[in-house]
């Protein structure tokens, strides 16, 4: 860390947790990541990691509660919050306002909580933490980094229901995308590997975690995504559904008298691994009971690798032939057993695995499964980091603020 340098904070709210980083806005280098959990409860508490480490209970606090914490220890190691030149946040929803960043004002948060419908979970939580900001660094600038603004190049084919077209001109309902932070920045990192310009460059990106989404990259712009209005759709997640015959929504609501916020919670909360599993929405735990012998837990790891692998597959199509398929998210860095998997399913691409190099991905940001020897196609793994992404947009809106 330079000496007196200036410093961006990274700020990542969700409904019962809240992610900090800070970074030195020199060298693009994270020096604190900070992890508030559990909140509004007994357990409530930060823990801090990096350039110190620290652990607070914070019995009953909330965002505000952690926010304050955070400070208070950055004066207690010698960070002035002077220092501070701008915070980025994370933003889930965006609708069709962003296609980029923004610096943040009145006209920005109005925006930001007309699509709080569209996200109900998580933009009240995004601008809880700007307010928030907004009171313990009243002069610093902010800037919103939108999960949705990487897919605002879908052509209509794409990102249109075939719906009555009023529900689109009249309300905006589409399809969106997510994780979009994660998508732009391991495409750019793909890229530069394979020394090309990423306006020429093709890619299937998977993010997998305990959220999933597929996206298809051509020409280094986003042109169809997996996830819809909401995170809901798409391939099956941690605890998510993800796609399903809305027929079998209508069953539910009409012949099983199930209401709407029973289904909801139903779809969002106990549903994908969890749900075919009955053991867990954590794939560490489905992979060590299924090698046991449990048969639900096994159950639900193939269902996850066929949905993706078809997925992945009718993306191919979609960017006439990517020059790799990336892996990224908890479970695609990870996860070697589940890679190995999804690869073999697309068996049809004539993918040449090499399993000792996946049991050594990642090695640094990029491993290299396998490769298609006739079209040069790469399988790779990237370790993604939204936060860089969010800290590195935050740095770009100040300097050209500044005038820079």
């Amino acid at each position: 860390m330079v000496e007196g340098s200036e410093l961006i904070l990274v700020v990542n709210c969700g409904s019962s947790s809240i992610k900090l980083a800070l970074f030195d806005a020199t060298e693009d280098r994270e020096i604190l990541s900070a992890l508030g959990e559990a909140l509004a409860s007994s357990e409530a508490r930060l823990t801090v990691k990096g350039h110190f480490s620290a652990t607070s209970k914070l019995p009953g606090g909330d965002h505000s509660a952690v926010l304050r914490a955070f400070m208070d220890l950055l004066t207690e190691h010698d960070f002035q919050r002077s220092r501070i030149a701008v915070v980025g946040h994370r933003v889930v929803h965006g609708g069709e306002h962003f296609s980029d960043s923004a610096l943040i004002d009145d006209t920005v948060r109005s925006q930001i909580e007309a699509c709080e419908s569209l996200a109900p979970l998580h933009n009240p939580a995004n601008l809880m933490g700007i307010r928030q900001v907004a009171e313990l660094l009243p002069e610093r600038p902010q800037v919103a980094v939108f999960d949705t603004a990487f897919h605002q190049t879908l052509p209509e084919k794409a990102y249109r229901y075939a719906v009555p077209a009023r529900l689109y001109t009249e309300s905006a309902l589409r399809r969106y995308g997510f994780h979009g932070t994660s998508h732009r920045f391991v495409a750019a990192k793909a890229a530069a590997w394979l020394d090309r310009d990423l306006s020429a460059t093709n890619l299937i990106s998977a993010h997998l975690g305990n959220g999933c989404s597929v996206c298809a990259i051509a020409a280094g712009q986003s042109v169809d995504t997996s996830m819809g209005l909401t995170p809901l759709e798409g391939v099956p997640m941690g605890t998510r559904s993800g796609s399903v015959d809305p027929g079998l929504m209508l069953h539910l609501l009409r012949r099983m008298d199930m209401s709407p916020q029973a289904l909801d919670q139903m779809l969002n909360r106990e549903s994908g691994l969890l749900g075919l599993s009955g053991l867990s929405n954590d794939m560490r735990t489905l992979t060590g009971a299924a090698d046991a012998g449990n048969e639900d837990a096994r159950l639900a790891i193939d269902v996850f690798c066929y949905q993706v692998a078809k997925t992945i597959a009718s993306y191919w199509a979609v960017v006439k032939g990517p020059h790799a398929v990336i892996f990224t998210g908890g479970i695609g860095e990870h996860a070697r057993g589940i890679r190995a998997q999804i690869v073999a399913e697309l068996g049809a691409f004539g993918l040449d695995f090499d399993d000792a190099a996946n049991a050594q991905a990642i090695p640094e940001d990029v491993g290299v499964l396998c490769i298609n020897r006739s079209t040069g196609t790469r399988v790779l793994a990237i370790r993604t980091n939204e936060e860089l992404m969010i800290a590195q947009d935050a740095r770009r809106l100040l300097e050209t603020a500044r005038g820079g």
